[in-house]
């Protein structure tokens, strides 16, 4: 049976987009010592759902319209906010690809996350499910109109040129732990691609697998290289670094393990996802490691089915 390797738009684009561009940036915030009675003028005046609890410029808790309703139901509406917000909520940084909130709203089932900055910790917006909804179907409308208007025959270089074999290598340089520029490789990548009339269904499986191994080499390494070889047959990523090595390739290949400490998980990073969505996205693909000399991967997509 013919493994089915289909990625949407929406996946594709929930790569590509950050936090920050589906979140709300004008936040409706309670302070812990206020009482609940307060958020009735909250929600019939500024249509609340939701608001974090701020205290001294941190985020300390949630309180939600469910926790509002039972304080009516149980006759608690002079008991204070912080007696009733859920404490020491989970966040989202606001840099962070939104694909991270999509896996942290199926993972906790909340309704709601705050946003703050990676730096600092300020609160900057807070994110809900329809925040996302809302801006991947804008997103999706303007890219339709931008591919109208940017198709041309770049679609037909490998025809134009006349060669017995031809082929385009696009190289960036991924720098270790620097998560400000995390996915920019892997973005530019896409609309390169794009611009060379590569079909849709092609580019967003290149543009997911370029992801998780740009992500995976500012994770775990000091730095590297992103490599994609274009031909008229198929396109080959290949992802190099000299950083400390993969021990055990096959437990490495397992979904959801990741040798990534603490403080990378914090921020949303090294779920050990990477080389699974890798070899999920891709028709082939080889990994081959040595402790303490560095990693090299590379995944091949054929454009015209397997070959």
């Amino acid at each position: 049976m013919t493994e089915d390797r289909s990625f949407t738009k929406i996946q594709e684009l929930t790569y590509e987009l950050r936090v920050r561009d589906a979140m709300v940036a004008d936040v409706i915030t309670v302070r812990p010592k206020q009482a609940i009675h307060d958020l009735r003028d909250m929600m019939r005046d500024k249509g609340f759902s939701g608001s974090p609890v701020v205290d001294k410029g941190k985020v300390v808790g949630l309180i939600s319209i469910e926790d509002f309703i039972k304080c009516l139901a149980q006759g608690e509406m002079d008991v204070l906010i912080e007696q009733k917000m859920t404490r020491d909520p989970v966040t989202l940084y606001a840099d962070e690809p939104l694909v991270h909130a999509v896996k942290k709203f199926d993972q906790y089932g909340f309704g709601r996350f705050p946003v703050i900055e990676r730096n600092g910790r300020k609160l900057v917006g807070i994110l809900t499910k329809g925040d996302i909804i809302k801006c991947l179907l804008k997103k999706l409308e303007v890219e339709y109109h931008e591919e109208e208007i940017h198709r041309y025959r770049a679609s037909h270089i490998f025809e134009d040129i006349v060669a017995d074999k031809t082929n385009l290598v696009l190289r960036y340089d991924i720098t270790g732990k620097d998560f400000d520029r995390a996915g920019q490789a892997a973005s530019e990548l896409k609309k390169a691609l794009h611009r060379l009339g590569i079909q849709p269904e092609i580019v967003r499986r290149i543009a997911i697998a370029a992801f998780e191994a740009e992500i995976n080499i500012i994770v775990f390494t000091d730095g590297g290289q992103l490599s994609i070889s274009v031909c008229s047959e198929r396109i080959t990523i290949t992802a190099s670094d000299s950083g400390p090595g993969i021990a055990d390739i096959e437990q490495a290949m397992q979904p959801s393990f990741s040798t990534a400490p603490d403080w990378i998980r914090e921020m949303g990073f090294g779920a050990g996802m990477g080389l699974c969505n890798i070899k999920n996205c891709t028709d082939e693909m080889n990994l081959v490691s040595e402790v303490g000399k560095g990693t090299t991967l590379e995944a091949v997509v054929y454009l015209n089915g397997k070959s």
